[in-house]
């Protein structure tokens, strides 16, 4: 496996962790039905991107991404601070936005500076790309 494909593969890891993460967070605070069964769907697909990316690394006998506990810490203290104050459905939605515009960044970013990769690699992190861009979409209707 190339190394590019690392590379693109442990990004989509690391978002997808990112994302399931956040939503775990933001979950006990929601007083919504519907908005807490969109953000669970939303987790379903982080994990089942992340499922394709550590299948795609295991075959392949590559190093898997490992998540690292203060990243997880510091993320859950960002949202429990940000959450402090103010925890209504479009607060929650604006914070859950915020968060998917950073990970299309940081795939843009690693499939730019990663050009030697496999289409299969960079199909992975566009289908996560195009995922957090209909995340965007549908959690307007929240703001």
């Amino acid at each position: 496996m190339k190394q590019d494909d690392i590379k693109i593969l442990k990004e989509v890891q690391r978002n997808t962790e990112m994302g399931m993460t956040a939503i775990e967070t933001i979950l006990d605070k929601i007083g919504d039905d519907e908005f807490s069964l969109q953000l669970s769907k939303q987790s379903l697909r982080y994990s089942e991107i992340h499922n394709k990316a550590l299948d795609q690394i295991l075959e392949n006998e590559g190093e898997v991404y490992r998540g690292s506990q203060i990243a997880d810490l510091m993320l859950k203290g960002s949202i429990h601070a940000n959450t402090a104050f103010n925890i209504s459905r479009e607060h929650l939605a604006d914070m859950m936005i915020q968060g998917s515009n950073r990970g299309i960044t940081s795939m843009w970013k690693v499939m730019k500076h990663n050009q030697m990769a496999t289409d299969t690699a960079v199909e992975l992190a566009r289908e996560l790309v195009d995922f957090e861009e209909k995340n965007i979409q549908r959690l307007k209707e929240y703001l």
